[in-house]
């Protein structure tokens, strides 16, 4: 699946903008592309070659991922020196501006996502083919994807319904409230799920499964959200059974367990949505978003490592030593999630370059594995690791928030009891607790178990405790990013900047 969206893709990039001019020196001859809505979207294969497309800028969330982490109290920056990746650096210290290209790369790479999905759903009626009804479910799921982590980390936004943004819109088209955005990512996954098949059509496409688990998450951030929504819980709560009882999904059990996040552990029994990405295609720093492989994880890699099983990164995205150590001794996901090179090292003969923020620690989730000589180009950037992007046991947990949150402890203390029984391999740690105990116990678990996987910030904020664990963190303030200045500057000032920055 990996090799064959990146060849479709190849084929399928001009829709990235609508005109692309090719010259040759020799022949001196340029050759203009131009796709219009009358000589595209005729046929399957267009709507195909176009739904790759929206696909792709899948790969280009890598750095929502890292940030995330790096933005609470999980990680630190790292890196070579406190000036490395700057923009990084800001957000961890929470000392960003509007002036912060990374930050800026989420905005754009996200609206681009949007953007291709909605030209897909703009021309959504123009050709029928056997097959159409799952290709625009998925489209509509992608869109709900991209302007979901839009409104994760700015707030309202911009949204122009089933169409793309064209220029000029910048400076008519109003940032939307976050009520209306939430209510217009539901609608999307609401439609989605009416056309989607309970199994993909192929490996790292959409199923019914993923939808219902996205919404069950729009909802649950949506009842925490500034407006706050209550009712949402037991929404909630229900489109997340939904996802439990299908039978589709089940926790990765036994040995699997300690090779869950390896190339073995791909697209296996808990991944209910998964990124993929492929060592196959070379890349450079010129064009980031344009990468099929994770960055995020040469980032996190060990600086100048030698050693086994590994290779070297960056050394960003590294755990401060009081969040190494919120694992119990017995708790299996620790060797899995963090990397100790205090122990590994010596036991290993393995040896690494300490860099700035060093604390010996990993994150062991995404850090780059040695590969065979197939891999293309620079391993940091071409690196195949999968984003695990909603897991079963991350489905488990918001259904116990959500449960617990609309009353329902019994319902909720058995959920949060299978990812604990998995991750300690019997019922020692078992809960009976209820109400607010349980709420925290649960968020305690949400942290344990989704340790650098990009959830932490998002779950501090939206949960209102961002002020009392994160460094540097200001109320009414820090609980979304800023709009990047470029933007603000496109819009004439329409769109007002984030309150406080």
């Amino acid at each position: 699946m990996k090799r064959r969206i990146i060849t479709a893709f190849m084929a399928l990039s001009i829709l990235t903008t609508l005109s692309i001019s090719c010259s040759d020196d020799f022949i001196e001859r340029d050759i203009v592309y131009d796709i219009t809505s009358e000589n595209y979207f005729n046929s399957a294969e267009e709507y195909n070659y176009a739904l790759i497309a929206a696909y792709d800028l899948l790969h280009a969330t890598y750095p929502n991922v890292i940030l995330g982490e790096i933005a609470s109290d999980n990680t630190l920056a790292g890196g070579e020196s406190a000036n490395d990746v700057i923009g990084w650096q800001q957000v961890d210290l929470m000392t960003h501006t509007p002036v912060n290209s990374n930050l800026r790369d989420i905005w754009n790479w996200m609206y681009s996502g949007v953007n291709r999905a909605a030209y897909i759903l703009e021309y959504k009626d123009k050709t029928d083919f056997e097959g159409k009804a799952q290709i625009i479910a998925e489209a509509r799921f992608l869109y709900a994807y991209y302007n979901f982590e839009l409104l994760k980390w700015f707030g309202g936004i911009p949204l122009k319904e089933d169409a793309r943004f064209e220029l000029g819109d910048e400076q008519v088209i109003p940032r939307a409230s976050e009520e209306e955005v939430y209510t217009s990512i539901e609608n999307n996954l609401l439609l989605a799920i009416e056309d989607l098949a309970p199994q993909a059509p192929q490996v790292g496409r959409v199923s019914k499964g993923a939808a219902q688990a996205l919404l069950g998450k729009v909802y649950l951030y949506h009842a925490t959200s500034g407006t706050g929504n209550p009712a949402k819980y037991a929404e909630a709560a229900a489109m997340l059974d939904q996802v439990i009882s299908s039978g589709v999904y089940s926790l990765t059990q036994g040995s699997a367990y300690a090779t869950m996040f390896e190339e073995a552990g791909e697209n296996g029994p808990e991944s209910v949505f998964e990124v993929q990405y492929t060592d196959v295609q070379g890349a450079s720093f010129d064009c980031l978003q344009c990468v099929e492989g994770n960055v995020a994880v040469g980032f996190s890699g060990p600086r100048n490592y030698d050693g086994p099983l590994f290779t070297s990164g960056f050394s960003f995205n590294v755990p401060p030593t009081q969040a190494a150590a919120i694992f119990e001794d017995d708790d299996l996901r620790t060797n899995v999630t963090i990397l100790n090179m205090a122990t590994f090292g010596p036991d290993n003969n393995a040896t690494y370059g300490p860099g700035y923020n060093n604390t010996g620690f990993f994150n062991r989730k995404y850090i780059p594995r040695k590969r065979s000589d197939q891999a293309a180009g620079d391993l940091n950037l071409t690196n195949p690791n999968n984003y695990r992007a909603i897991r079963y046991a991350d489905v488990l947990l918001m259904a116990a928030e959500a449960h617990n949150k609309a009353g329902n402890d019994g319902t909720a203390q058995d959920y949060l009891n299978q990812v604990r029984e998995r991750a300690y391999g019997n019922d020692s740690h078992n809960t009976s607790a209820s109400g607010n105990n349980l709420f925290e116990e649960i968020l305690d678990e949400r942290r344990l178990e989704l340790f650098g996987e990009g959830h932490r910030f998002f779950d501090l904020v939206r949960t209102g405790k961002a002020a009392g664990a994160i460094p540097g963190f200001t109320a009414n303030k820090n609980e979304v990013f800023p709009i990047p200045i470029e933007e603000i500057q496109f819009s004439n000032n329409l769109w007002n900047q984030n309150p406080n920055y």
